[in-house]
């Protein structure tokens, strides 16, 4: 879900030559729905392979991944481990969520309502365990590193930017600035467009510093967490009722107390449990990135296995392979 306080932030667009030579981190679940999502039929059917097995996350990976690879954007991704106890609620409200769109698609299917079904089936999307092994899989053949977090991926993220070992995090959510990742970067993507409700909108990619966002706000890193509470988390979904991000704003710089905030607007829940979630998710310190020449048999094989066109494969082998290789190819 992420914490809905994008319109407060201050962000800047900026170009892929920026992010040249420099290293990310990407939130693997944000991005693996991003392609469920978009990579689709026009009936909103996910790509599949001749036996029925969803393709769409191989597809993105073999075709963005590579094309942020030649700008020479060193990514490694980070994978969500045991969600945390107090986002189960959470969970349950997407799975019901899932079910009653399913329901819904069903009955646009019955009735051959083509964008219905383009709807509602987007709103079933689930990264399944095979999906989630599978994208494991092809990027470590594209020679990518992985970090299986202990819980949520953002936080093991942003802990990796606090370290210098990336430069930022890449996702859509927020969230990462809660666990005080230093920079976020938003619309990653080579073709700078989006497909919004059938149209596509031009899209930049853009940063958003952490030290500009509390600087502007005028608030610290506490209460830009006490903030995110009230408007909610998916720790506590919906936050408090009839409170938006401005309106939260006002409360954090106006009490520093944030008991007095909670009992004021008169939360149903339980604010100190839900911080401490936040303050305490458990991280792994011991990580190894190494990036590595792509294993051009490992990603033939995962693609051939789900039929992709050998044309497809081969033109991607030849993408990956360094320039040199390439132009000596030429030769031959």
């Amino acid at each position: 879900m992420g914490v809905a306080i994008t319109e407060l932030l201050p962000r800047k667009e900026i170009t892929l030559q920026e992010l040249y030579g420099k290293k990310l981190a990407v939130d693997s679940s944000n991005v693996l729905y991003q392609f469920l999502a978009s990579i689709r039929q026009q009936d909103g059917t996910p790509l599949m392979d001749n036996e029925g097995n969803i393709t769409s996350h191989l597809m993105g990976l073999s075709t963005r991944i590579p094309n942020l690879m030649e700008q020479n954007i060193k990514l490694c991704f980070v994978f969500d481990g045991q969600p945390p106890e107090m986002k189960y609620g959470e969970s349950r409200i997407r799975e019901e969520r899932k079910e009653i769109a399913e329901i819904k698609y069903q009955k646009a299917k019955e009735e051959k309502d083509v964008d219905s079904m383009s709807k509602y089936s987007k709103q079933t999307i689930r990264i399944t365990r095979d999906i989630k092994e599978e994208s494991k899989e092809f990027i470590k053949a594209l020679g990518l590193p992985i970090i299986q977090a202990h819980s949520e991926a953002e936080a093991q993220a942003a802990f990796l930017a606090e370290q210098g070992d990336v430069y930022a995090i890449v996702s859509q959510d927020t969230d990462s600035l809660l666990y005080s990742a230093p920079r976020l970067i938003r619309n990653l993507t080579v073709s700078q467009r989006r497909k919004v409700k059938g149209t596509y909108i031009k899209v930049n990619p853009e940063v958003i510093e952490l030290k500009e966002v509390l600087s502007s706000l005028n608030i610290n890193q506490d209460q830009l967490l006490a903030l995110s509470i009230l408007v909610g988390t998916d720790y506590n979904p919906g936050g408090v009722h009839r409170i938006g991000p401005k309106t939260a704003l006002k409360l954090v710089q106006q009490y520093k107390d944030f008991d007095t905030i909670f009992a004021n607007v008169q939360a149903e829940f339980n604010w100190k449990k839900v911080y401490a979630t936040f303050k305490n998710m458990p991280i792994i310190k011991n990580y190894r990135l190494k990036w590595t020449e792509p294993d051009y048999d490992k990603i033939t094989k995962i693609l051939e296995k789900h039929d992709f066109a050998q044309e497809r494969i081969n033109k991607l082998i030849e993408r990956l392979q360094p320039k040199k290789q390439k132009n000596l190819d030429k030769w031959f």
